[in-house]
């Protein structure tokens, strides 16, 4: 098959004959319009121009650089694995290599249903896209050099990379080009030459990012509730370092996970060392690392043993009103649902004592994700708002004194490192 794209068609030695079972051009199930086809002879005599037209030349698609076909059913992929949402490869490459079309199938049954979500599907969607474009293990060959390349244009005017992915010194699959080894080094703050892009390790050469350190990228294996999900930095410089596109790294999304915490960060032999706030241990409820959701400490086949707090299945979001259950139980501890809330690790429990005859909050020596109002009032600096309280400073690693209209003076004390993530310049 040959896409005809640009109008530009790319030939290949003549044929003599065509398999009589031939029909059609399909890529992932989706049958290719011949229009979209560089045309197809064949010579039935070897020294002779006399020739049989199978096809004609199709039109194309003039003005396009890549051409992606989105089909929406339910396959036989979809009826066997109920956990995925969309799947994709690349149909076509040009004679340089560059990836000219790709098929999007999205399985229909997913698209119904209580649990349905459209930010879910949009960014499957353009996860997968990702993957047509080059962040795939089958095209990381194609990707091209045009850092030496004496030109500044990209595509086929830069060399060919040639292999990309390499072993670091503990085994670990990474992807070595300038622009991943330069975002990570920045988003990690540290200038190991080891840190290339680390991919899922689960297979030999993944298509995924490794989770541990990239959780929340648009191109880890899993994808979380979409207002965890980002359009990272390293994943815009590996588009970049494939060397078909020129990218605007300015439009990539922050990426809270793992920033600044160093080259060993998301190693297995850190992770359950309680050297990184970002990891957990045990099963006990705290926050997501964003602080949007309430979390429960949890691993899964891609964290290899490592656990985080994965957002709560119901009621997690401390940004949304209607998460609040309004029972006794949160009124003691003092949430607040809303827009400008956010999960905090806090020491306010719920239980009951009696002291002089009156129900007051106890303050436990352990810690637990609520939900309470924040505002910021400068770069990094917040206040925070418990239920029936004034708005207070939120000062790192301390306490605050909190009056309620309800229950008088209240002590809440909030571990540390919630103070770390919860940024006044964030903008999730």
């Amino acid at each position: 098959m040959q896409i005809n794209g640009n109008k530009q068609t790319f030939y290949s030695p003549r044929c003599g004959r065509a398999n009589k079972n031939y029909r059609r051009e399909t890529c992932l199930d989706v049958t290719i319009p011949d229009d979209h086809l560089a045309g197809c002879d064949i010579y039935p005599e070897a020294d002779s121009h006399k020739r049989t037209v199978l096809r004609p030349e199709g039109a194309g698609v003039p003005d396009t650089d890549f051409l992606l076909y989105l089909h929406v059913q339910a396959t036989d992929k979809c009826r066997a694995e109920p956990s995925v949402l969309a799947y994709a490869v690349h149909c076509q490459t040009d004679s340089h290599g560059r990836p000219v079309a790709g098929v999007v199938v999205i399985c229909r049954d997913r698209l119904t249903g209580a649990t349905y979500s459209h930010q879910t599907t949009v960014q499957t969607v353009i996860h997968e896209l990702f993957h047509a474009l080059g962040f795939s293990k089958d095209l990381f060959s194609t990707w091209r050099d045009c850092y030496s390349s004496s030109s500044s244009q990209v595509g086929a005017d830069c060399s060919p990379r040639g292999k990309v992915t390499h072993s670091d010194r503990s085994g670990h699959m990474r992807i070595y080009t300038p622009s991943i080894i330069s975002a990570l080094q920045k988003h990690l703050v540290s200038s190991d030459p080891q840190l290339g892009g680390p991919l899922e390790n689960l297979v030999l050469v993944s298509s995924h990012w490794e989770s541990r350190v990239l959780q929340g990228s648009i191109m880890s294996a899993v994808l979380g509730d979409p207002s965890t999900v980002r359009i990272d930095p390293v994943t815009l410089a590996a588009l970049q370092d494939t060397g078909w596109y020129t990218v605007d790294l300015s439009r990539a999304q922050s990426l809270v996970w793992g920033d600044g915490e160093g080259a060993m960060f998301g190693s297995l032999s850190t992770c359950q060392d309680n050297s990184s706030s970002f990891f957990c241990t045990g099963s006990g409820r705290g926050c997501h690392f964003l602080h949007l959701h309430k979390g429960e400490c949890q691993t899964d086949q891609f964290l290899e043993g490592c656990r985080v707090y994965k957002p709560l299945q119901n009621g997690s979001e401390c940004w949304k009103k209607e998460s609040s259950r309004w029972t006794a139980e949160d009124e003691l501890s003092g949430e607040i649902f809303g827009f400008d809330s956010r999960c905090f690790l806090s020491s306010l429990s719920p239980q009951v004592c009696v002291c002089n005859q009156s129900q007051v909050p106890r303050v436990s020596s352990s810690v637990e994700g609520r939900c309470y109002r924040h505002r910021c009032t400068g770069p990094n600096r917040y206040q925070i708002q418990v239920s029936g309280s004034e708005w207070v400073d939120c000062p790192a690693g301390g306490n605050i004194q909190c009056y309620t209209t309800e229950m008088g003076k209240l002590d809440l004390y909030f571990h540390k490192s919630v103070f770390i993530f919860v940024k006044c310049d964030f903008d999730y």
